[in-house]
């Protein structure tokens, strides 16, 4: 039983290494590494960004006012670009574009905006939308930052790191937008 445990360990263990592509795993573009930090980085990137596109494309179907409407067409263009990207860096790596399930956990896991949270949000009333909208977008992006920030201190990968950097001084100026805009409570 006690060596079964240890077996089952080791071999998750060997499963987050591989899927984190620990240690250098070879040469990116430019002939340079990347360690688990960039990889981790890039499979918590994509499903965020997922979200973040399908969070911002409710702000076409509902009123907002038109800086709120312009600022969400602007993240679904950005972040879409970024996705693409981001996908095809990990495939030019030989990685998976998402993590499975909990592969990130022992990292803080990923800061995710909920399926729940989404169906809330479509269902506010008509004149509490804009707010929740941007409230829900600020938490959002200021997820992104996070993990942009740990990207960082940790990658290794200078096109990652750059891609983080933008990321982060991205997010920080959208969420500083989206302040303005959410302002005082509107009656």
């Amino acid at each position: 039983m006690k060596y079964g445990a240890l077996a089952l360990i080791g071999a998750c263990v060997l499963l987050l290494f591989v899927q984190c592509g620990a240690g250098s795993a070879g040469p990116a573009r430019g002939g340079r590494g990347f360690n688990a930090t960039d990889v981790m980085f890039l499979q918590m990137m994509v499903p965020h960004h997922d979200q973040g596109v399908r969070l911002a494309r409710l702000a076409r179907r509902h009123d907002v006012r038109p800086e709120a409407a312009t600022l969400a067409a602007a993240i679904e263009t950005t972040q879409l670009a970024e996705l693409k990207t981001m996908a095809g860096r990990l495939r030019g790596w030989h990685r998976p574009p998402t993590a499975p399930a909990h592969t990130h956990a022992g990292h803080g896991g990923m800061p995710q905006t909920t399926e729940a949270e989404l169906r809330t949000l479509e269902a506010t009333p008509p004149a509490r939308f804009e707010r929740a909208f941007l409230n829900l977008l600020i938490a959002h992006q200021d997820d992104a930052v996070q993990v942009a920030r740990m990207e960082v201190r940790g990658g290794e990968d200078p096109w990652t790191r750059r891609l983080a950097e933008s990321v982060a001084r991205s997010r920080t100026a959208q969420i500083t937008q989206m302040l303005t805009i959410v302002g005082p409570t509107r009656k």
